[in-house]
């Protein structure tokens, strides 16, 4: 079957790269570009993100952990009421804001982290998903009090709502909706589509623009139907890709029992102490595994950047808080749970010391999470494959609800046609081109979300905390 549709989709192919080589910058331009990623996700971000969160841990009293059983009655819908405002349930809000984080820094972006770092960048992930539960139950509870409703019926609301409304700083607001647009095209889709693309041309030899232009016609059936139907299919396929990765890592672990306790400790003495070379790994000094940690841990689970509260936004709910509670839950799930279990199998299978055959140089990304998986399991590889898959498709779908719901903010419900459309376009073409300058813009663009974002959530803190107290000291709200 490859080599008719080789032949068939080779023009299209031509034409594109023709057209990827026609929009590459110049070398100054990328050198310039990088240093300006380099410089925004340097140390200062990293330790506004970490600070934001310790300041909510102590405003609301580690709210992620003394209200977790409340958050979880929530999603199982213990208190839904079907008459409240609102276009999706609890859950299927939490599935739309999980399938977008959940994806290739749940494989690559762990391997990566614990390839620079060491096995102590874990627990800095570890560190980041907990405090970015916090930022993550305060934005998406801004989200739902300064939500708005459009003429169409449709509830629109996130950062821009809230900077907008909530301080009347309509400028931040703009400059956070122009972001996050931009970003959507990037790492909320061509970059996903590259990413999934790839395996399945390796393992099946199927041209990249075919499986493109498959999977745009698939994304296309669920994105025109806005935040409803993509709330219903999230609801259904986050579950089953979560179900498969994990499945297949805890029968990895049960495997490599006696090997997970050692795993946990090297983890927490690596924390706080350099990692001596080993095999293929180089060695990371303390400063190197608390960099990758928490950049990788904010890369995974997008705590701070605002993307989060446009999904929680268009949840069925007349209380805020409720829908901060829920919120909080995401980054147990995607960085607590799944991201842990992608590193104690790297650690436990010792794949984080080995090398490239091929290159002779450390593996890194989604190559070592597939070694990681081959050597737990005959054909591991294939989970790390489909995790890939699920992953990327699903981070397409949520991505182009927050895409549109930025795009409305900025040019009214008759840009979101035209940008569903686009975005969908669009993905033909991330999965056959090479996507550098694309990756390096909408990581700019991604890291620039967060400053408006955090601004906006420190100035409205006192809302949150209010907000927070008037909810819990209600008589029918169980105070467990």
């Amino acid at each position: 079957m490859g080599n008719w549709l080789d032949r068939l989709f080779a023009p299209l192919e031509a034409l594109l790269r023709k057209l990827e080589a026609s929009i590459q910058p110049s070398p100054e331009l990328m050198a310039l570009l990088d240093k300006i990623d380099a410089w925004i996700w340097g140390l200062f971000l990293i330790f506004l993100l970490v600070g934001t969160g310790l300041f909510f841990a102590w405003r609301t009293r580690f709210i992620q952990i003394r209200k977790l059983g409340h958050a979880i009655a929530l999603v199982r819908g213990k208190f839904d009421n079907p008459n409240d405002k609102g276009e999706i349930s609890h859950f299927q809000a939490l599935a739309t804001a999980l399938s977008a984080t959940i994806g290739t820094g749940n494989i690559g972006g762990v391997a990566t982290a614990i390839a620079l770092g060491g096995p102590g960048a874990v627990f800095w992930m570890w560190v980041t998903g907990l405090l970015g539960s916090g930022i993550k139950f305060a934005s998406c509870t801004l989200g739902i009090q300064y939500r708005v409703t459009n003429k169409d019926g449709s509830i629109s609301g996130g950062p821009m709502y809230y900077l907008e409304h909530g301080l009347g700083m309509k400028w931040l607001a703009v400059l956070f909706a122009f972001f996050a647009a931009i970003a959507s095209f990037g790492i909320g889709n061509m970059i996903q589509a590259n990413s999934m693309a790839l395996p399945l041309h390796e393992e099946f030899g199927l041209p990249k623009s075919f499986i493109g232009i498959v999977f745009a016609v698939l994304a296309g059936m669920v994105i025109i139907g806005g935040i409803t139907r993509i709330g219903r299919f999230t609801g259904k396929l986050t579950p089953l890709m979560t179900v498969i990765y994990v499945g297949g890592a805890l029968v990895i672990l049960i495997k490599n029992a006696a090997l997970v306790p050692d795993a946990f400790q090297m983890i927490f003495v690596h924390a706080f102490s350099p990692t001596a070379a080993s095999g293929g790994f180089a060695g990371s000094a303390v400063a190197m595994a608390i960099r990758q940690g928490v950049a990788k841990g904010v890369f995974s689970n997008e705590s701070g950047l605002g993307s989060a509260p446009i999904a929680h936004s268009a949840a069925r709910t007349k209380e805020p808080v409720r829908e901060g509670l829920v919120a909080m839950i995401g980054p147990f799930i995607d960085t607590l749970l799944i991201c842990t279990l992608t590193a104690l199998v790297i650690i436990t299978t010792g794949a984080w010391q080995l090398v490239d055959p091929a290159s002779g140089e450390q593996l890194t990304s989604t190559l070592l999470s597939k070694r990681a998986f081959g050597l737990g399991i005959p054909g591991g590889e294939w989970i790390v494959t489909i995790g890939i898959i699920l992953f990327t498709f699903s981070t397409i779908i949520g991505w182009s609800y927050y895409g549109d719901r930025s795009v409305g903010y900025l040019f009214g419900v008759r840009g979101i046609k035209v940008y569903r459309w686009i975005y969908i376009v669009l993905i033909p073409f991330g999965a056959v081109m090479k996507v550098n300058l694309m990756w390096t813009i909408s990581d700019i663009t991604n890291g620039l979300m967060a400053f408006p974002n955090l601004v906006g959530l420190l100035l409205l803190s006192p809302v949150v905390v209010k907000l927070t107290k008037e909810y819990f000291s209600r008589e029918h709200i169980p105070h467990q």
